[in-house]
Parts: structure tokens; C-alpha cells; sequence
């Protein structure tokens, strides 16, 4: 049996969501599973109804405003503890009976509570991506286990498991080459909104389904993996494969290559977590997979179809503060597209003029980041909508 007692940051999201209906078909299997704490943003009354369902001791809100309004919609149901802000995040993943955190908020800001829960020697389920992106020289050598929450770094990190460095020879993600990939070079500059919020696997925030039209998702995956699995770039590669369905793949040193297949549902990911180091029966109605009629395709990422992916790409192998630009830059040319401020094509050279105007610095440490974000946002929110600075 299963027992752990979990803080999940990003509940009212769509992956904290899916983590609590996880907790909830493993408790109906005889496990026992507890949630200690529960952190989500604005949704305040899904977060309450959450609460009813769960009775965590704790709860935090992003903003304190909203605490009085939180409290009235509880008050019939519940009766724990209710902090605001990074004081709340701080209190959720030390707390005391917290042993797994799963960390699902999106920002850059996700950096704090990564590095809180490492240092309270936490078990961390790590979706935030940031956390690596901007600050994965801080959270490397930290000790506690990480375990990855996004479908390709977990299919890694079951590949990988008990692998020595020297065995492997190369470590490929894939990508599902998003809306576009077959779409005419030439028409980039008509893309619409709405076609681009049309991915045609995942169903997703509209940043990450913008960042999965550029690739630049797939890019920020790269850099992740290069400090979940402390392998050099070199050894990491990006493939398109429409079907989503094989999610990570490792090359060997004698030439096998190893593959990780399933049905793309985050529930899999996420159950392999919290179940980690056992592995249960699926508890969730997914399709298994039919390998005789189920087709398979492979490509490479085309530089002029996705210029957003090797921008990126470029700031990770450098490193220093650049992925820290490369993510914030990207969160407001993506925001400005989806504002209908700036064309699809002008996020890849928004990155490329923002990028290269940044002195980088190496090592950075926390305020360094913070700095940088702060610049990047700044520079990226002048950038002008046409093809000049």
C-alpha cells in the first residue's frame, strides 16, 4: 500500500487537478494518500471546493486580499490554516507532514518554493519548468530527490533509471511539431491567434500552446533535461513525431535505443510519481495502446520552421543568465501575440534581438536572476511590432 502525505502547489490548474483525481483513484484502490497542503492562484472557488473534498491542513492564496473572501467560502466546510503569498508557499512545502511536494505553478517565481522544498529535504514532482529554466545551477546538488512531472522528462527518468553516464549516447525528447508543422513557410506571417491555440494533441494553457507552436516549449525541455539528468547538450536531441506517443527515447552506447510509449494523458506521469518507487495499476480509463495500428513518424526540428527552438536552444548551451531572458522575453512576446500586438513570426525575432542585446552573467545568483527577468520583460515589452528594434 501506498501512504504519502503530499502539498500541491497549482491545485486549481489543469495538472493539480488531475494530480488530486490521481489521489482520489488511488485512495479508492486501498492506498492511502493525504494532502497536507493545497497553493493555487485566483480560482478561489474551485480551490474551496477542493478543500471540501480534501480537508488539508493548510491552504495559501496568491494575493492576501483574497483571504477574507476565501475564508467566508470555506468557513461551512473547513477549518485549517490559510496564508497568502510566499510566506503561504514557504509554510506549505516545509511543513511538517508534507514528504512529496508537487510543484504545478507556472512562472518564474516557482523558482523560491523549488528551492524551499529541496532544502526542507522534500520529495519534489517538479512540473515547473522555470525552476530549471532560470535556476538550474541552484537547484542542482541540492540532494533530495527530484521526480519529473512532464510526460518527456518522466519517460527519460524511467529510461534512465540505474543507467550509468558512460552507457548512454544520447538522450532524444519529442515533440508533436504543434499546429504548424506542415503549414507553408511562407504564410507565418498570417497566422492567427486562434490557430495557434489549436494543438493537436494536448489541450493546455494558452502560453505553453503558443510555446508549443514555436517550439519554444520544447527548447525550455532541453535545457531542463540537461540539469535533471546532468548531461551535456551534446547529448540531447529533439525529434518531431506527430502521434505524441513515444515521449522520450535513449540511445545507448552500443547503438540500442530505448523507447518510452504511451497514450499522451498526464495522468500516467503523474501517477508514476506519487506512486514512486512502486509502480501501480493504471487507475484511470486510458486507452492502451494498439502497436499494430498505431503509425509512428519521426523528423527533424527544420531551423526555418521553428527559429524560435535553436534561439533557445543557443541561450541554454551558453547559459549564465540567458535562459532567464529567453523565458521571460518569451512569456510577454508570446502574451503580446495573444493580445493580437505582434505577429507569430515576430516572437523567434523578438528572442533572437532581446537575447542578443543581453550581457550575460555567469552563475547567477538569485537577485542576478531576478534582475535579468525584470530587463528581459522591460525590453521585450518595447520591442516594436514591425521588423525593426
Amino acid at each position: 500500500m501506498i501512504t504519502r502525505k503530499i502539498a500541491i502547489l497549482g491545485s486549481t490548474g489543469s495538472l493539480g487537478s488531475q494530480t488530486l483525481s490521481v489521489v482520489e483513484a488511488l485512495n479508492r484502490a486501498g492506498h492511502n494518500l493525504s494532502v497536507v497542503a493545497l497553493a493555487a492562484g485566483k480560482n478561489l472557488e474551485l480551490l474551496a471546493a477542493q478543500a471540501q473534498r480534501f480537508q488539508p491542513a493548510l491552504i495559501v492564496i496568491e494575493q492576501t486580499r483574497d483571504l477574507n473572501r476565501l475564508g467566508r467560502l470555506l468557513r461551512p466546510y473547513w477549518s485549517g490554516e490559510i496564508l497568502a503569498g510566499g510566506e503561504g508557499l514557504h509554510a506549505a512545502v516545509t511543513h511538517p507532514q508534507t514528504e512529496l511536494v508537487v510543484h504545478a505553478l507556472v512562472g518564474a517565481t516557482g523558482l523560491i518554493p523549488t528551492l524551499e522544498a529541496l532544502q526542507a529535504h522534500k520529495t519534489l514532482a517538479l512540473a515547473n519548468k522555470e525552476s530549471l529554466v532560470i535556476g538550474g545551477h541552484l537547484v542542482k546538488g541540492k540532494g533530495s530527490p527530484i521526480i519529473p512531472l512532464d510526460s518527456e522528462h518522466s519517460a527519460l527518468y524511467q529510461l534512465l533509471q540505474q543507467r550509468e553516464p558512460t552507457e548512454v549516447a544520447r538522450v532524444i525528447l519529442t515533440a508533436s511539431g504543434g499546429p504548424f508543422r506542415t503549414r507553408a513557410l511562407d504564410s507565418f506571417s498570417q497566422i492567427t491567434v486562434e490557430e495557434a491555440l489549436q494543438h493537436p494533441t494536448w489541450k493546455m494553457g494558452k502560453r505553453i500552446t503558443i510555446d508549443s507552436a514555436t517550439l519554444v516549449n520544447k527548447a525550455f525541455e532541453v535545457i531542463e533535461a540537461h540539469w535533471l539528468f546532468d548531461l551535456p547538450y551534446e547529448k540531447l536531441d529533439v525529434l518531431l513525431h506527430p502521434q505524441s506517443v513515444v515521449h522520450g527515447l535513449v540511445e545507448l552506447c552500443d547503438g540500442s535505443v530505448l523507447a518510452h510509449l504511451s497514450r499522451p494523458d498526464m495522468r500516467l506521469p503523474i501517477q508514476y510519481a506519487l506512486a514512486y518507487p512502486e509502480r501501480v495499476a493504471s487507475l484511470v480509463e486510458i486507452e492502451r495502446l494498439d502497436l499494430v495500428k498505431q503509425k509512428l513518424e519521426f523528423a527533424p526540428v527544420g531551423r526555418e520552421r521553428y527559429p524560435a527552438f535553436w534561439t533557445v536552444i543557443e541561450a541554454g548551451r551558453r547559459g549564465g543568465t540567458l535562459p532567464a531572458v529567453a523565458n521571460a522575453a518569451d512569456e510577454i512576446l508570446a502574451q503580446r501575440f495573444l493580445n493580437r500586438e505582434i505577429s507569430f513570426s515576430r516572437i523567434a525575432e523578438g528572442l533572437e534581438i532581446v537575447l542578443g542585446e543581453h550581457q550575460p552573467v555567469q552563475n547567477p545568483s538569485l537577485q542576478e536572476i531576478w534582475e535579468a527577468d525584470r530587463w528581459a520583460r522591460e525590453r521585450a515589452g518595447k520591442l516594436s511590432p514591425y521588423g525593426v528594434r
